[in-house]
């Protein structure tokens, strides 16, 4: 690590602050130009202790950048990993407040429960399939802090891999009853579709991320816990929504989940 804890600290509070009072910021690298990768986490993990502190819980877990599409869209090439707070939770058909968020865009996902637990080194997709429970859509709703969403990766991990807010689908359905890969996705804004895609585009197989996801976990000692819910990453590119949105995501097999922003 190059940062030193006071410095972690204030980034820590200072990101935060940007989220919870949807102001932004320039990336934090081009004052901290020396910071590693640990340190990139070490301020997502002193944002995540602030939450919990003030009474937040952890409502699930995400891999981003994990599609070729969005990888391609933010020009970076490595999967990060963060976390979803709970108050981020947003009803199926519920709304979302645009005025409380900098420059919304919306992701479709294959999302993940747990009945076991998970733990690397060595997680592979057939030992996170055996531990899944059952799958469903969800979509997420990234928020990078970053002036003009532009960000590089150390930077965007410190900002909770810009978590925001997210919605999941009533329908769920056991994984090993479906081919993840090769799952259509549609994505709809205002009834017009605006993005198409498969399981696959998320690293092959959406499980992989789940599978990088607990094996970045071991490697620091930690692990994806019973029972977690997991969105294993963007299948399409990010697509912009303002108020007056309406957003319907349709996965073959997994039904729909809606959300309107107001």
């Amino acid at each position: 690590m190059k940062l030193d804890q006071a410095t972690i600290a204030q980034l820590a509070e200072h990101l935060e602050n940007c989220e919870l009072k949807a102001r932004d910021t320039p990336k934090i690298t081009d004052e901290h130009s020396a910071m590693d990768w640990d340190d990139a986490y070490a301020i997502q993990d002193e944002i995540r202790r602030r939450k919990i502190a003030r009474g937040s819980r952890v409502a699930g877990l995400k891999a981003g950048l994990t599609s070729f599409a969005k990888m391609k869209q933010m020009g970076v090439g490595t999967p990060v990993f963060g976390f979803l707070p709970d108050y981020g939770a947003v009803p199926e058909g519920g709304t979302i407040t645009v005025d409380e968020l900098i420059h919304p865009r919306i992701e479709p996902e294959i999302v993940f429960v747990m009945k076991h637990a998970l733990k690397g080194p060595g997680c592979h997709i057939g030992a996170v399939l055996a531990a899944t429970d059952f799958v469903m859509p969800g979509l997420e709703v990234i928020d990078s802090r970053y002036r003009d969403f532009k960000f590089d990766l150390k930077s965007v991990i410190a900002d909770n891999t810009s978590s925001a807010r997210f919605v999941v689908g009533a329908r769920i359905k056991p994984a090993a009853t479906l081919d993840l890969r090769t799952l259509g996705v549609v994505l709809e804004k205002n009834g017009a579709i605006v993005a198409l895609g498969a399981g696959a585009a998320v690293l092959g197989h959406p499980a992989t991320a789940v599978a990088m996801l607990a094996n970045h976990l071991g490697a620091r000692g930690e692990e994806i816990p019973a029972g977690a819910m997991i969105f294993s990453g963007g299948i399409t590119e990010a697509v912009a929504a303002g108020r007056g949105d309406n957003i319907t995501l349709r996965i073959h097999e997994l039904g729909s989940v809606a959300c309107k922003f107001v």
